[in-house]
């Protein structure tokens, strides 16, 4: 049984987290490329570029939407890996455990609801989204979200301490 959860922890940490971790980064770029509106002679390229630079903003962040979450099955399978194994209590599984609630609450808290902002901002006729840094804080906040999870996958292959043997 603890191959099978410890199984279904990681594929849905590879098919959940990941989609989420490139769609958050490929947000801000893809934010900076619509062209400017206010823009008062534009031809029908930037018309279109602008057009689908939205919807390209509004794939993106439904998919971070989506997949946060089906990332939820990941720390619940990874709370029944670690219980089976019994090593729900060693340090190396706590400080994962931060490290992820941590990257859930930036996802949660900051980098959804300022990729909302930007696309609010375009739908309400906002020049550019990068106007004011908030792009650029939206690229931050995704590059830590990124970290974090680096940091919990190291620890996850590591494992200092572990004598699980799994």
């Amino acid at each position: 049984m603890t191959k099978f959860l410890l199984a279904v922890h990681v594929l849905a940490a590879i098919l959940a987290v990941g989609p989420v971790a490139v769609a958050a980064s490929m947000f801000p770029a893809a934010a900076r490329r619509i062209p400017d509106r206010g823009t008062t002679h534009r031809g029908t390229a930037e018309q279109d570029a602008q057009t689908g630079g939205v919807a390209a903003l509004r794939v993106l962040h439904r998919i971070c939407r989506v997949y946060a979450v089906a990332g939820l099955a990941v720390p619940v399978f990874g709370f029944a890996t670690a219980s089976s194994l019994g090593v729900l209590r060693d340090a190396w599984v706590i400080a994962s455990i931060l490290l992820t609630a941590a990257a859930a609450a930036i996802l949660a808290l900051a980098v959804l609801p300022r990729q909302d902002a930007v696309l609010a901002g375009l739908a309400a006729g906002d020049s550019t989204p990068a106007d004011g840094g908030g792009v650029a804080r939206l690229a931050m906040l995704t590059g830590v979200f990124n970290l974090l999870w680096a940091a919990v996958t190291v620890l996850m292959i590591v494992r200092p301490g572990s004598t699980t043997g799994v």
